[in-house]
């Protein structure tokens, strides 16, 4: 595959988690930085948000946020990006980052994880993109996850070959050997899809 330039990072905002979860998220940031990279995310400060931004600044990488009007009045923006770009509402956060992205990685998170990873697996099973997904099942967080998807494709919900839609890593570093593996997309770009 061409080498993914830009990898948006969905995770959680909280900093009450397993701290090693926040340790991966800010590796995430770091090997992306040193592999040239770029991290496109949600632009919080808190949580896994933040470290993973923190990982990617302390190893000189650049770093996009693109957050929501409503949340930079509450103060949650990072303020050390390189570039934070505010968007009128999610909806147009989630796709800014989708164009601005070459892959798509699903830390630990939450309602808002489940949300933006959902979202972007839909666009791909619709034939929107076809750039490369990756579930970071790290301490086997998405296990109960795998377990409904795997329900549901034997209730005739989900078809077998959507499974493979997204690769499944249970290690940061297996994230970017998951990158380096996929095949290059067919689709354009093409933010018109949307």
């Amino acid at each position: 595959m061409p080498k993914v330039s830009a990898l948006c990072v969905y995770c959680g905002s909280s900093n009450e988690v397993d701290p090693k979860h926040l340790r991966a998220a800010r590796e995430t940031g770091r090997l992306a930085a040193e592999r040239g990279i770029e991290i496109v995310f949600g632009g919080g400060h808190v949580g896994m948000m933040g470290a993973l931004a923190d990982g990617a600044l302390a190893a000189r990488g650049k770093v996009t946020g693109i957050i929501p009007e409503i949340l930079m009045a509450r103060e949650t923006a990072h303020e050390g990006v390189s570039e934070m770009i505010v968007v009128e509402n999610m909806h147009t956060r989630k796709r800014r980052m989708f164009e601005r992205s070459g892959a798509f990685c699903a830390l630990p998170g939450g309602m808002g994880t489940l949300d933006e990873t959902f979202e972007i697996l839909t666009w791909k099973q619709l034939g929107l993109h076809d750039k490369p997904i990756v579930l970071a099942n790290l301490d086997g967080y998405w296990d109960t996850l795998l377990t409904m998807l795997e329900f549901q494709t034997a209730q005739g919900y989900v078809r077998p070959e959507q499974m493979g839609l997204f690769r499944v890593v249970t290690s940061v570093g297996s994230i970017f050997d998951a990158l380096e593996a996929a095949p290059a997309p067919k689709i354009p770009g093409d933010s018109e899809r949307f």
